[in-house]
């Protein structure tokens, strides 16, 4: 097992902290007033300048350190984040992204550029200091009088600095609050034969005399609270020392021992007795957790998750497939047996394959909420493009899909998000005429539905415009001039290639390249998309989706002498094929409780050879509201189907979504519900036309 690379293991990481970053900032521009978010911002980009720093990503570190600078007035509430800083804000995060995932694409110049855009506008009349400034602000003159200050005792867990944290960066940002003494303490320094490079062995000792409270202190040290012992106590009203060197700045670079003399001889000719005096009013303010409970934490917090490769659990899904066909032609030969042992063996072998299974699909399991973030960033960044306020609003982000289903969803949510806002959504005048609010809104949503997920994307814009898609339809000779439609099977030409109602090409539409990707792509997830539409209400577009691409429960029936399996997630019901049925005189519909459901012969649509069975059976299945009949010959039972792909040879037999070996090793092909349906729905139309004729 070959260990990871680190610097993919940072990758990942930031890509993480990258996601926190974007929503945080987002949110802001929602909420310019909440410091949590602001925190949380800059807990991700600190947490990204250490990790950078420590693994040789210099730019990284050194532009994230500027991007933290220019935007540390928003953090000290000196100003309010805006919409156009927002803004920047998100496309510095891009060029840390580019930094880390791709530099060779990256040019300072942008990077210089989007600084340059930050600093000002976080700018104002009054400047804040420059950092060098602060950091050397004039010590108070000797014998004045100075209010309370605090004195802090600093103790840092020793792997600290492999976290990416550096306590002389913490110590700098102490100094900004005032004059500040720094005493290095050094007993727990080992012998250098014992010394480990990478920890952490100092402690400090700080007096700071700055009328400052106790959370502008705890704003220094937050990122790093969970890592580190930090003593408070206030310091009363004292005579201020004289000034004494007390830090210097990173760019001189000192070596520690040859900083921590001058300081250490500075502070003992002070009359430090008499800049502590304890008062019974004032007790010690202590932030130090119980060590017991801390590591109690820390230990759940390693066996709560673990970061394993995507490839992994693609090869563990494999064997267990593998397994279940195994099992299941081991369960056959035990049924064709006498021996009772065998039986109870499979039977107990069954269910442990049954188990690992649902384990294993579950640890593939993914929130669909992990994907719905991306979509924030696409919709503010579109709003901004086409002057359109628009509001984005998430549900069921627990929804749980395959980690397969969630990578093949992302391209057409895309899609479909964008047409939501370009075509759906009106400018603001046109809204304003029709007395709708200015901002439009767009609603994504996903939810169980049994066997299935459904996801919505739903506008409140103006709705299609049937009579336009009708036109351009008939301008591409997609149907003749005059003919008989309704309106749902006018809307199904939004997804014929090449077709757009755009009057113009830009760079989000006209070229008629989208909602066709997305049913392509939807229908080779197995899945259906379902297009509902109010006019000057706006459009709803549900995909309907399994689970999962790997393994489903599946209805193993008999059509002549082959065998097929229908998705059991599709199938409402089985009934048998009456007599009555049978003399209905080509019409070829099902009478089901007072319905008439269309069905389709599979020994015709398969050609299969011989005498159809007696009894034959119907088995009804659905997608969205439309339902189909699929007559068989024999309905064998459910079955555990391990999907396998067709070959490219295959491509073109529509009404197979795949294959599956059964357990006496021969194959079985899946039937694709959603083809059989749109089969079954043509066939219908055809007969109203000869029936019409």
């Amino acid at each position: 097992m070959s260990a990871m690379d680190p610097t993919e293991i940072f990758r990942q990481e930031a890509s993480e902290l990258f996601e926190v970053l974007e929503g945080a900032l987002l949110d802001l521009g929602q909420r310019p007033d909440d410091r949590e978010l602001v925190d949380s911002a800059f807990r991700a980009l600190h947490t990204i300048k250490g990790s950078g720093a420590m693994f040789g990503f210099d730019k990284v570190a050194s532009f994230t350190h500027e991007f933290e600078t220019a935007f540390d007035r928003v953090r000290k509430g000196e100003i309010k984040p805006t919409q156009e800083l927002i803004s920047v804000a998100l496309a510095a995060k891009d060029y840390i992204r580019a930094l880390i995932e791709d530099p060779q694409s990256t040019d300072d110049i942008i990077g210089e550029a989007i600084l340059d855009d930050l600093r000002r506008f976080v700018s104002s009349d009054q400047p804040a200091a420059p950092l060098a400034e602060i950091a050397e602000a004039p010590p108070l003159a000797p014998g004045e009088r100075k209010q309370a200050g605090w004195h802090l005792c600093l103790e840092f867990e020793s792997h600290v600095l492999r976290n990416g944290s550096n306590p002389l960066d913490l110590l700098e940002d102490l100094c900004k609050l005032g004059p500040c003494f720094v005493v290095p303490i050094t007993d727990g320094i080992p012998f250098l034969d014992e010394m480990e490079p990478e920890d952490c062995y100092l402690k400090w000792d700080v007096k700071l005399h700055a009328a400052c409270d106790k959370d502008a202190i705890d704003d220094v040290f937050m990122f790093v609270q969970d890592e580190m012992k930090l003593t408070l106590s206030p310091l009363e009203e004292v005579e201020a020392p004289a000034p004494v060197p007390l830090f210097q700045l990173p760019d001189e670079e000192p070596v520690i021992a040859e900083m921590a003399a001058p300081v250490v001889a500075a502070v003992a000719e002070q009359p430090v007795a008499k800049a502590e005096p304890q008062s019974e009013a004032k007790p010690e303010i202590k932030r130090e957790a119980a060590p017991a409970r801390r590591e109690d934490a820390k230990q759940e917090r390693g066996i709560a998750t673990v970061r394993v490769q995507a490839e992994r659990l693609d090869e563990l899904m494999d064997r267990v497939g593998e397994l279940v066909i195994a099992q299941a032609r081991l369960t056959q030969l035990a049924a064709s047996g006498s021996d009772l042992s065998i039986k109870m063996i499979a039977e107990e072998i069954e269910r442990l394959a049954s188990s690992l299974r649902d384990t294993t699909m579950g640890a593939r399991m993914v929130p669909i909420g992990s994907l719905f973030g991306r979509f924030r960033r696409l919709v503010h960044d579109l709003s901004r493009d086409l002057s359109k306020p628009v509001e984005f609003v998430t549900s069921g982000e627990d929804t749980e899909l395959d980690k397969t289903m969630i990578e093949c969803l992302a391209d057409p949510l895309v899609h479909l998000i964008r047409n939501a806002i370009d075509h759906g959504i009106e400018d603001t005048a046109t809204r304003a005429a029709n007395g709708k609010t200015e901002q439009g809104r767009i609603e994504l949503a996903a939810v169980h539905s049994g066997a299935q997920v459904l996801v919505t994307v739903k506008d409140n814009g103006g709705g299609l415009n049937t009579a336009r898609i009708r036109a351009k339809a008939e301008e591409q000779g997609l149907i003749a001039a005059g003919a008989v439609l309704t309106d749902h099977e006018i809307h199904q030409f939004l997804f014929h290639p090449g077709f757009s109602t755009a009057q113009t090409i830009s760079a989000l539409s006209g070229r008629g390249v989208g909602m066709d990707v997305v049913k392509r792509t939807i229908e080779n997830m197995r899945g259906s998309i379902d297009l509902s539409t109010r006019s000057g209400q706006g459009t709803t577009v549900t995909l309907r989706l399994p689970l999962t691409l790997a393994i489903i429960e599946g209805l193993l029936i008999r059509v002549g002498a082959g065998r097929y399996i229908i998705p059991l997630s599709a199938v409402e019901e089985c009934v048998e094929l009456t007599d009555e049925d049978e003399r209905s005189r080509g019409r070829n519909f099902l009478n089901v409780r007072g319905n008439l459901v269309p069905f389709l012969r599979l020994r015709e649509l398969m050609s299969a050879s011989g005498a159809p069975d007696r009894h034959q059976k119907t088995i009804i299945i659905s997608t969205g509201e439309t339902r189909v009949g699929l007559v068989a010959d024999q309905i064998i039972g459910n079955h555990q189907t391990v999907i396998k792909s067709l070959s490219k040879l295959h491509s073109d037999v529509t009404i197979f979504s795949g294959a599956t070996i059964l357990g006496d090793g021969t194959a079985a092909l899946i039937l694709d519900v959603a083809q059989l349906v749109s089969l079954a729905q043509s066939k219908v139309e055809k007969q109203h036309i000869n029936e019409a004729a």
